[in-house]
């Protein structure tokens, strides 16, 4: 590809010499990499009519680049920038004697975030991976109809800037769903469509936290949702969580009037527990009594494997001090990038220029595409089986890691979600079992990283939603290998 056609080519001034204008501007673009090495360059008349000089012009100056060896000639073909540059790009080095300037000093915030521990990135498909998801045949025809029929129809709105709250019909459509279930109190004029869970966390908290306020985390908590809101300036205060989740009462020792608290309810990331109903209601209750936020990240709330689905927080509070966060890159697929924000009404206005100013607005393109796959009942039938199936592959997993892996780790069958920690026998490091199990091809990671304050109970967090239960006992049996070498 020759980016050649859109380059930035500017008219010479007539004051000076012409040749030498267009030649700069050839060899500028060569050197600054605009122009890659084989990219075609426009012919002679073509780069004449857009300079507006004398087509005499511009062959003078490509005859000058031939021979100083920054382009080439091929018959028949046109001109183009030379395969082999090494002997003629600059090398601007500082004058002698004069040491190169630094780099302007990251603010102290950046400079933190960018001295953090890696944000995970797990892209790959190696077994027990985790964030990955399953379509079935039936699913993927559906959302292939789905997309022909929003490629199909591209009306005017696709054409120009959208609201930056989403598509009006989808965020109904999403308002439907979580008041059926979710048990979400809201309405549609309450929904921002986002690019995932992660935006629409990061909004909320730019409005609704300021530099220094405290904010409760879980611990452990998901690193990334961690960083992001350390970046913004919070002062976090981790909150140990047990059995029954989120242990609110040292929250409430620890930082009684803290501005906001981030959760899991559904199910705690990483750890897998539930926040029990009476937990629920007293961190409500704490909410309403120091003036707080509580942002709930209901993160896979649609695969519950035992009984219906818990109760959202929202709902418990009837949408005044909640904010619901909710994504459809795990009940659909990652690469979707679609997500979603339900906020008290009052709240909207400044969400929305929060919004308008992060990222604008949501794809247009991808937002039909969701609506119609919803609009036609795929959307909850997929939902239905996927259900299904991510329990017979957590049942899967768990069977595997008995047989193969039972003497260096102990599964913890979760009830909802889509992984599992499984937590190892004491003296086992469990960066060291990370360490060995990606050098067998499985994706372990190490659940200890994820504490900040509490004492850490070494374990691997195994993904089961992207793999069949056939892939199972191969990785099972991998891991056990790899444990085995500790």
């Amino acid at each position: 590809m020759s980016w050649a056609e859109v380059y930035r080519w500017e008219a010479p001034d007539r004051a000076r010499p012409v040749v030498r204008q267009i030649y700069g501007q050839v060899r500028g673009a060569i050197l600054e990499g605009a122009l890659a090495s084989g990219a075609r360059l426009p012919s002679s008349r073509d780069l004449a009519g857009r300079l507006g000089v004398a087509r005499a012009s511009v062959v003078s100056a490509y005859e000058q680049l031939t021979a100083e060896g920054y382009i080439e000639s091929r018959v028949g073909a046109g001109a183009f920038v030379a395969a082999d540059l090494t002997g003629v790009l600059d090398v601007r080095a500082p004058p002698i004697g004069e040491a190169p300037a630094p780099p302007p000093a990251l603010p102290e915030r950046a400079a933190d975030v960018a001295d953090g521990p890696p944000i995970l990135n797990l892209p790959g498909e190696s077994a027990l991976n985790t964030g990955r998801t399953l379509m079935d045949a039936r699913a993927q025809a559906a959302w292939r109809r789905a997309s022909r029929r929003a490629l199909s129809h591209l009306g005017a709105e696709h054409f120009g800037y959208a609201p930056p709250a989403g598509d009006p019909a989808l965020r109904a459509a999403i308002a439907a769903y979580l008041r059926a279930a979710r048990g979400v109190v809201c309405e549609p004029d309450q929904v921002i469509v986002t690019s995932g869970a992660q935006q629409a966390i990061d909004i909320a908290a730019r409005v609704l936290i300021t530099p220094g306020a405290p904010v409760w985390i879980e611990d452990p908590a998901y690193a990334a949702t961690v960083r992001a809101l350390a970046a913004l300036g919070a002062e976090l205060i981790p909150v140990p969580v047990d059995a029954a989740g989120l242990v609110v009462s040292e929250g409430v020792r620890t930082a009684p009037a803290a501005r906001a608290a981030y959760v899991t309810p559904s199910h705690q990331y990483p750890t897998g527990v539930a926040l029990s109903m009476p937990r629920r209601l007293e961190l409500l209750a704490w909410a309403r009594a120091a003036g707080a936020w509580i942002i709930e990240d209901d993160y896979a709330s649609e695969f519950r494997y035992a009984g219906p689905p818990l109760a959202a927080l929202q709902g418990l509070d009837g949408g005044q001090r909640v904010l619901y966060v909710g994504t459809f890159n795990k009940a659909l697929f990652p690469g979707l990038r679609l997500g979603y924000l339900v906020a008290p009404a009052h709240l909207m206005p400044t969400l929305l220029q929060m919004r308008q100013l992060l990222d604008r607005q949501p794809p247009t393109l991808t937002q039909a595409m969701v609506l119609a796959f919803m609009q036609d009942g795929e959307f909850a039938a997929h939902i239905r089986r996927r259900r299904l199936a991510y329990r017979d592959q957590r049942d899967a997993l768990v069977g595997a890691l008995v047989a193969h892996c039972g003497a260096w780790l102990t599964p913890d069958v979760p009830e909802q979600g889509m992984h599992l920690v499984a937590y190892l026998r004491p003296g086992l490091d469990d960066l060291a079992a990370e360490a060995a199990a990606a050098n067998a091809g499985v994706i372990a990671r190490a659940i200890s990283p994820l504490y900040r304050a509490a004492p850490p109970r070494p374990g691997l967090i195994l993904g089961f939603s992207g793999y069949p239960p056939s892939a199972m006992a191969s990785a099972a049996k991998r891991l056990a290998g790899a444990l085995s070498t500790l």
